[in-house]
């Protein structure tokens, strides 16, 4: 996915934390806004903005730990690493949430 798009998940995600927890949601800048779908996927909070036939609104952000946030971004980049996913549409996963 191009680095704008990126960007752009993670802008609409950062200003859904402002709107949703206010300006002061980072806590001193000791927490991320975090979101689900991931920034770096196709289905992140932009989308609706690249695809017209997406549901508008179909995320969740939080603010969470920064250092928890860095971590699962890095396991996240390593699991795309070792699972050789690329850029597309063709190379999609699915993501399993348990407790």
């Amino acid at each position: 996915m191009d680095s704008q798009r990126r960007k752009d998940n993670r802008a609409r995600a950062v200003s859904n934390c402002r709107r949703y927890f206010g300006a002061g949601y980072s806590e001193n800048n000791t927490k991320n806004c975090d979101e689900f779908p991931f920034a770096t996927t196709y289905e992140g909070t932009a989308q609706a903005e690249y695809d017209p036939q997406a549901e508008k609104n179909n995320f969740s952000v939080l603010p969470v730990i920064k250092k928890q946030s860095g971590d699962a971004g890095t396991l996240l980049g390593q699991f795309y690493k070792k699972n050789r996913i690329i850029d597309g549409m063709d190379d999609g996963f699915l993501v399993k949430i348990t407790s």
